[in-house]
């Protein structure tokens, strides 16, 4: 009996009653987390295990379209997703409805990083801004900023709260400059971390800025000569000390408005500017300098006074001839004003300002040579200047053969080398031409001395106003008669420095024994006046009975 119900029980667990299924189905949707990125489209499934499911479906405030489904699952598409929302997927199976969530995360990584420094040039020991910000990134809760100098990590910041959906992707430092940090690089790493959301790493980095760091904290100072020549060409200056950086330093220089061309050069922290001015126009004018680094410049002037003072007019006949009358006149240029005071070299008298310095010279041979200087003075504000014109005066005259310089007797040594001395006078420097026998004798090379070289020479020297003609005698000795001549001259001259020897001797040894004699002449001429006073006083005392 008791196996009889068992088995009665089990064939009616075996039968399937209605709803049974029904109340244990599952509704399930995929994917199960989703991140789309900012207005792209989303594809979602949504399932049940109700063998037989009635009304079914999606809910979301999101533009959905149906794309396809079966018996237990439809899909859909949601198209332009802008903001993280919540689907809710439902089936309904035997009067019975379960749903189930879909959390939808909109993400935006960082595309653009943009960093800004602020200023970019920056005076030294001042603060600058580094401001990093990302336009357009979500979620913000899961985005970091770094802030990179060279590679060292200056600041970083997360944005972990949700409450700070209001506020921007950015991030701000004040940094102090310092010398050192100057063309140093900046940027800006923005990462976007979705692992928490089922996605990756999004990263991006900014474009690297260059920070320039300056000084410039003096004016610039113009070396310059108050006073400029017109048409001369003069060196200007123009230098700026405590800069940096000093090889960036930038000038520009101006005589009224002529540019100049400088050549810049630097040392340390001085920059300075070299440049050639020629000024075109007298009077006042004024010389400008122009320096700039990065964002600063600063203009100095300084005046100057460009005067015209040519060299003086100095005017001669530079060749006459000797025994001419010429005039040598000393004027001042035309351009050059007012007059100047004029002095010329020789004249016996300085003419008043503004006259004309002369001298009447009658030429002679010794002037050849001579040298005459015609000086100008002028007065330009408050400085004496002088300006100089020099000339050199030929005379000319014709050729003479003098005896100092071309003896016409001449006696040569037999045997030694020689040379027929005969340099003539003359201007223009004449040529001169010897001949012996007939043939031109060769005056440049030493001739060795024979008893041939005996004669006489015809010398004539020449130039373009003359010519002049001398004999030379010549006499060739032999070493023998040279050097007998020689001891003849010595034994005369040392004959005649023992006469005039013992002439001084003889005339000397008298004054000598007469100085030595006169103390006792006069000792005894002292007694002899002392005798006949004492003679002449007994005569008077026997006179006088004494």
């Amino acid at each position: 009996m008791g196996m009889l119900l068992f088995c009665v029980w089990a064939l009616l667990a075996l039968i399937p009653f209605p709803g049974a299924a029904e109340e244990i189905f599952e509704v399930s949707v995929w994917p199960d987390q989703a991140l789309v990125k900012l207005g792209q489209s989303l594809m979602v499934n949504c399932s049940t295990t109700c063998p037989d499911p009635g009304p079914s479906g999606i809910e979301t405030f999101l533009k959905k379209t149906q794309v396809d489904k079966g018996p237990q699952w439809k899909e859909f598409l949601l198209e332009d997703v802008t903001e993280n929302s919540v689907l809710q997927c439902f089936f309904s199976c035997a009067g019975i409805q379960k749903d189930t969530s879909l959390g939808i995360t909109v993400y935006q990584p960082p595309e653009q990083v943009i960093l800004e420094l602020q200023p970019s040039w920056v005076a030294m020991g001042e603060a600058l801004t580094v401001k990093c910000h990302v336009p357009r990134v979500v979620p913000l809760e899961n985005l970091s900023l770094t802030l990179l100098q060279g590679n060292q990590e200056l600041h970083r910041k997360n944005f972990m709260s949700l409450a700070v959906a209001s506020q921007r992707a950015e991030v701000t430092i004040n940094v102090k400059a310092q010398r050192e940090d100057d063309r140093c690089n900046f940027s800006c790493r923005a990462e976007l971390d979705l692992s928490s959301h089922g996605g990756g790493l999004f990263h991006s980095s900014s474009d690297i800025k260059v920070l320039r760091i300056f000084e410039f904290s003096q004016s610039p100072q113009i070396w310059v000569s108050p006073l400029l020549e017109i048409g001369m060409a003069e060196t200007v200056s123009c230098e700026l000390s405590r800069v940096f950086p000093a090889r960036e330093v930038m000038f520009h220089m101006f005589l009224g408005d002529q540019e100049l061309s400088p050549f810049v050069s630097w040392k340390g922290d001085t920059a300075w500017a070299n440049a050639t001015v020629r000024a075109m126009e007298t009077g006042d004018q004024e010389l400008s300098c122009l320096v700039s680094l990065g964002p600063m410049e600063q203009k100095t002037r300084e005046p100057v006074h460009v005067y015209s003072f040519p060299p003086p007019i100095l005017e001669i006949e530079l060749y006459p001839l000797a025994g001419r009358d010429i005039n040598v006149t000393c004027s001042g240029h035309v351009l050059t004003s007012p007059s100047p005071t004029l002095r010329l070299k020789g004249a016996p008298d300085v003419p008043a300002p503004g006259e004309t310095a002369w001298l009447l010279l009658t030429t002679r041979e010794e002037d050849n040579g001579r040298n005459f200087s015609c000086e100008a003075s002028l007065e330009v504000q408050g400085q004496r200047l002088i300006k100089t014109t020099a000339v050199q005066l030929h005379v000319l005259y014709k050729p003479r053969l003098e005896e100092s310089d071309c003896p016409g007797n001449q006696t040569w040594v037999k045997g030694t080398e020689q040379m027929l001395r005969c340099v003539p006078k003359g201007n223009p420097t004449p040529t001169l031409v010897c001949t012996w026998n007939g043939v031109i004798f060769n005056l440049d090379v030493p001739q060795k001395a024979t008893q041939n070289h005996t004669g006489t020479y015809c010398c004539t020297a020449t130039n373009q106003l003359g010519s002049v003609s001398k004999d030379i005698a010549v006499l060739v000795q032999g070493l023998d008669e040279g050097i007998s001549s020689t001891i003849f001259i010595i034994i005369i001259v040392a004959l005649g420095v023992g006469v005039v020897t013992i002439a001084l001797y003889l005339n000397y040894k008298p004054c000598k024994i007469e100085r030595r004699k006169l103390p006792y002449r006069q000792k005894e001429k002292n007694n002899e006046e002392e005798s006949q006073f004492a003679v002449q006083r007994g005569e008077k005392c026997n006179a006088h009975n004494c």
